[in-house]
């Protein structure tokens, strides 16, 4: 399609689906791929991490042919709207891209853009890799104990944004449903309330559930969690993991995976696991930020509501080093938006000094999804061989000993020269 105010690559070929597929795609050696490079800082990581992307794709023998688009802060000034139709259509159309931060502006009409985003494009599985790379300062004794994938349901749960605000006549009505047609007439105190509606549905929690199955079989991980805290929230939670047990149970052969019995946790060296199947399991939510510092090298794979990934995800971040490294992608059915944990942090925008790992290691992300094994790996290597060797921007440098500050810009150089050293 011809767009308004975005330039298509002249070099290049789209990212197509291979014919007969509902997801699996023909990446070529040349793709077209759609950058936002985000608000705040924004504009200091999304150019570097850009570099740094081509630098491991010309090193594998590929290039990548980007092509800007726009959202938050730069679509304001070009369309005089947070979120273009067009923004939206060409990554519909290219199906891999990779965005910076976006900040939300008050009355904007959007809850997120972020969430707008994943939405509108129906990229129904955020995932995290949570690993540590050395030389990054943790605040725990054994960090490299962390490898860990989070799956977060992305498109519902309390943020479908089903909510009313207190004092406003739509609030008073959905309390007189509650109250006189549902029963629940001496559950809510007295006085203004607000109130938000929590939907799971089967649809959404099996299709993720079936994502993260997939990525360990796929990945040869041993084991998927489920983590709700359905003991609670008996029909939304706790049928997310009841959904999600049938997928394991019903969807996959014996020997594949394993959906192993309720209440698991001391008895797990005694189950008869079949040699070579995954295992899924459940576990409660707020046991799980404990099981995650104490046991953290008994966790693999992840899968978990919306709100409970948000959660769990940044907590997971912290023990590696913190949201600045920590990477993200959001994932369709054959589409891709790759996206860093951290914020906009818009008080240290245009100072070359951000640390674009994140973004970057979210370019790994986008390679794995595209096959460029080789090139994601370069990436993840070239970053942990600058970060070890003590060159790292300011974030990192006053946490460390005998560390080199360097510019967002330089840094990236200095991951581009490793690149080339390690291809």
């Amino acid at each position: 399609m011809s767009y308004d105010k975005i330039e298509v690559p002249e070099q290049g070929e789209k990212i197509t689906l291979k014919d007969g597929s509902e997801d699996e795609l023909e990446i070529p050696d040349n793709p077209i791929i759609p950058i936002i490079y985000g608000d705040g800082v924004g504009s200091d990581v999304g150019p570097a991490a850009q570099k740094v992307l081509d630098a491991a794709a010309d090193a594998t023998g590929r290039e990548i042919n980007w092509m800007r688009i726009y959202a938050g802060e730069s679509a304001r000034e070009m369309y005089d709207e947070n979120l273009p139709d067009e923004t939206v259509e060409a990554i519909k159309e290219h199906r891999v891209a990779i965005k910076g931060p976006l900040t939300t502006p008050v009355g904007a009409g959007f809850r997120s853009l972020n969430v707008a985003l994943r939405q509108t494009l129906d990229l129904y599985a955020n995932v995290r890799p949570t690993y540590y790379l050395d030389g990054v300062p943790s605040p725990v004794k054994a960090p490299e104990e962390m490898d860990m994938v989070t799956f977060r349901e992305n498109t519902e749960d309390v943020y479908a944004g089903i909510e009313w605000e207190a004092g406003t006549e739509e609030v008073e009505q959905v309390r007189d449903f509650i109250e006189d047609e549902m029963g629940f007439d001496s559950t809510i105190h007295e006085g203004p309330v607000g109130i938000g509606i929590k939907p799971i549905t089967e649809k959404g929690s099996k299709r993720l559930v079936r994502e993260a199955i997939d990525y360990a079989l796929e990945q040869g991980r041993d084991k998927v969690t489920l983590v709700h805290k359905g003991n609670i929230m008996k029909f939304t939670e706790g049928q997310f993991s009841e959904w999600g047990m049938e997928v394991a149970d019903e969807e996959y052969p014996d020997d594949e995976v394993f959906a192993a019995p309720d209440s698991l946790w001391e008895e797990q060296d005694d189950i008869d696991i079949p040699e070579g199947a995954i295992m899924v399991e459940e576990r409660l939510a707020d046991a799980m930020l404990q099981w995650m510092q104490l046991r953290t090298d008994e966790f693999d794979v992840l899968a978990m509501p919306n709100l409970n990934g948000d959660y769990l995800s940044d907590s997971a971040g912290a023990q590696i080093g913190g949201l600045g490294i920590a990477p993200g992608g959001n994932f369709g059915k054959g589409r891709m938006l790759a996206e860093p944990v951290h914020g906009s942090a818009p008080k240290r925008a245009n100072q070359d000094m951000a640390n674009p790992s994140a973004l970057i290691l979210s370019g790994r992300l986008m390679f794995d999804y595209m096959g460029w094994d080789d090139a994601a790996d370069l990436v993840r290597d070239a970053v942990e061989e600058t970060i070890s060797s003590g060159k790292v921007t300011y974030d990192l440098e006053r946490q460390l000993e005998d560390a080199e500050k360097l510019a967002t810009s330089e840094y990236a150089e200095e991951v581009i020269d490793n690149i080339e050293k390690l291809s």
